[in-house]
């Protein structure tokens, strides 16, 4: 009871300052109102843990049907609310019934505090746990998307790569931020995976947010949640990702991607480690680790005043670079031969073998779109290829990226990005479900792309 706020609804203001002068000292804030009218109004702006609310209010009348009406009107606001009806000894059967129509118990009139005291605990902690279940059904909704992604392997054993996996296991199990940078498809959250699942957090859920996708007008309810009533078509209360990330992870993809009021909006979470509900003024303590990935140079975003310094400071306590597959060659066979593995057995394409001819020509290649173009074009090729071995004829590789690897570094990272997305919007005639499938990414972050490069 020491950190709840309760909420007296009575006319008789000596019942009152009885209840008031009991509970004060035993909760954290206690608030009373004498004309039932002020629910609406106190509901909106507070979050109670338990309502006393008392059966009758207008002189002379005592049927407990206004007790019942605002009961209803509570439950309707906030289905969790736990009432606790006031009665005097007589209205027995009354309190029964607001009890069948969702009141959690009933006091009658005059209490025995220590009884009072006792109900009163046992309220709250029933609205505790009733909130505990709805976070819990919410965190089961997100866990059902990871659990349905196909699962990440890492593959590599180059130079480079292996540097990556160095700082991974050094820093994993800690909490610090971490800031993961490569271009796209270079498996971004595939090392967000690996950090995670090396953590002290790993038995927790890990949430992934494509801060892209993210309009405006969604980013607090997504990221913070929101209360019943908050906006329109708010029809229950929701918990946000940083809500249902506690105790785990949370990986915030495409950060470069958030206008500058919505990174003040994050920042002030990250720093007071506390969030607050749209439509609600109560605080909630968040327990995250924080996962950040992005494909753009976030100082030089900085510099041109698109990115706040300090919020880059706060999510990039270790940076992690995560180099291109052009820099990784000798990579590519060992994920041609592990992409050509699973396809082959989806598509009941059994002993498959990539000819010398394509590994050869896949190592001169730059590959723009990295490690996620490679998977897709060896899927794309045991799904047209007629023989048991592929060739060349198979596959399609773009002449302007088909050079010595180690020069294709000339091409700027948005330039290859451009010519990526420009590229798969020809291969798959202007179908943007299609190219954001291959690409990889949400429809709502290539509809950003294609208006950043005016496709």
């Amino acid at each position: 009871m020491k950190r709840s706020h309760v909420l007296i609804v009575d006319d008789n203001r000596s019942v009152l300052s009885a209840l008031e002068l009991l509970l004060q000292p035993l909760c954290r804030e206690v608030t009373t109102s004498v004309n039932p009218n002020q629910l609406p109004s106190l509901l909106e702006k507070n979050h109670f843990d338990a309502i006393l609310l008392d059966m009758n209010f207008s002189a002379g009348i005592n049927s407990g049907n206004e007790g019942l009406y605002w009961l209803r009107q509570i439950l309707e606001h906030d289905a969790n609310s736990s009432v606790i009806m006031i009665t005097a000894y007589g209205d027995v059967e009354l309190a029964v019934r607001a009890v069948k129509e969702g009141a959690v118990d009933f006091v009658l009139k005059p209490w025995e505090n220590s009884k009072l005291i006792a109900t009163i605990n046992s309220a709250i902690q029933l609205q505790n746990s009733r909130r505990e279940v709805k976070l819990l059904k919410e965190k089961q909704q997100d866990l059902k998307g990871e659990v349905n992604r196909e699962k990440a392997v890492i593959i590599g054993d180059s130079p480079s790569f292996k540097n990556v996996l160095n700082i991974v296991s050094k820093v994993a199990k800690t909490d610090a931020n971490i800031l993961i940078t490569g271009e796209n498809g270079t498996g971004k959250e595939v090392i967000a995976r690996e950090l995670h699942l090396q953590s002290l957090r790993s038995k927790e859920v890990m949430i992934s947010v494509d801060m892209g996708s993210l309009s405006e007008s969604l980013f607090e309810s997504e990221l913070f949640g929101h209360v019943k009533g908050a906006f329109t078509d708010a029809n229950e209360e929701r918990a946000g990702k940083f809500e249902v990330a506690k105790g785990g992870t949370l990986f915030m993809d495409e950060i470069a991607n958030l206008s500058l009021p919505l990174q003040a909006k994050l920042l002030a979470a990250l720093q007071n480690r506390e969030i607050v509900k749209v439509g609600s003024n109560k605080k909630i303590a968040i327990d995250i680790r924080l996962l950040c990935a992005t494909n753009s140079n976030l100082e030089t975003l900085v510099k041109e005043g698109k990115f706040r310094e300090d919020l880059l400071y706060r999510i990039n306590t270790i940076q992690i670079e995560i180099p291109p597959l052009r820099e990784r060659v000798s990579d590519i066979p060992l994920l041609a031969k592990f992409f050509l593995e699973i396809y082959s057995s989806k598509y009941k394409k059994p002993s498959l073998k990539i000819s010398d001819k394509v590994l050869e020509q896949m190592q001169q290649y730059s590959w723009p779109g990295n490690v996620r173009e490679l998977q897709h074009t060896i899927e794309k090729a045991v799904i047209l290829g007629d023989g048991h071995t592929l060739t060349p004829s198979d596959f399609f590789f773009s002449k302007s990226s088909t050079s010595s690897a180690t020069n294709a570094s000339a091409t700027t990272l948005e330039e290859m990005e451009r010519q990526m997305i420009e590229s798969s919007i020809e291969q798959n005639g202007g179908n943007l479900s299609a190219v954001a499938l291959q690409l990889g990414i949400t429809r709502q972050t290539l509809y950003n792309k294609i208006k950043k490069y005016q496709l």
